[in-house]
């Protein structure tokens, strides 16, 4: 009986490990797509210089913090967003 829970348990937690990684790929692919939107609409992207300095700094908290404050973003995708700058 232990065995059973433990396995569902563990069936679960991978569930929604993928889960998640599909969630943060989607995001990925959304950013992608409104960057190349922005672009052909003629909408200027000056945050990304700033938080690329910010980045190269070792600030990347405040580089998150300078994100949420221009975009409105929530804590985690900010922060994500901010680690795809970094790498």
């Amino acid at each position: 009986m232990e065995y059973v829970i433990v396995a569902i348990f563990i069936v679960g937690v991978f569930t929604l490990l993928s889960s998640l990684n599909n969630l943060q790929s989607q995001v990925s692919r959304m950013n992608a797509r409104l960057c190349k939107i922005a672009k052909q609409v003629g909408v200027e992207e000056n945050i990304d210089s700033e938080l690329q300095d910010l980045i190269a700094e070792g600030k990347k908290v405040e580089a998150v913090k300078r994100l949420r404050e221009y975009s409105g973003m929530g804590l985690l995708e900010a922060k994500q967003y901010v680690d795809n700058l970094a790498k």
